[in-house]
């Protein structure tokens, strides 16, 4: 699946979730509900996969946890906040540095119109 209509996939997933549920719910609501949507979508996705971090040659759990992965191609970070920290973006990177992805969504749940709460990050 070529990446950025993968992107846009995940993207018109997550906005029928919000479409449904509205802004204010909890993070882990609105990662059920997308898993939902992305597997009716035929998307092969995982949530909450464990995110190694290697060191000298070992790979250690340091407890980083990737909300959604869709294998080898994309990482989905959901975020249910006022707004975009910088801090939300750092974390996507290093995400994507761990994994030696190059794309990632974050997407903030906690917004008017969804679009406004999309933020694509590649490496």
């Amino acid at each position: 699946m070529e990446k950025d209509f993968l992107s846009q996939k995940v993207i018109g997933c997550a906005i029928e979730v919000h479409r449904e549920l509205g802004p204010g719910l909890l993070e882990s609501s609105y990662e059920r509900c997308l898993m939902y949507e992305l597997i009716q979508a035929g998307v092969q996705a995982n949530s909450q996969v464990t995110l190694p971090i290697k060191y000298k040659g070992v790979e250690l759990d340091a407890g980083y946890r990737l909300d959604l992965l869709i294998p080898g191609q994309l990482i989905v970070e959901l975020k249910a906040v006022d707004k975009f920290m910088p801090i939300h973006t750092a974390q996507m990177i290093s995400y994507l540095k761990l994994s030696g992805i190059k794309t990632g969504l974050l997407i903030n749940f906690n917004v008017g119109r969804l679009i406004d709460g999309i933020k694509r990050v590649v490496v």
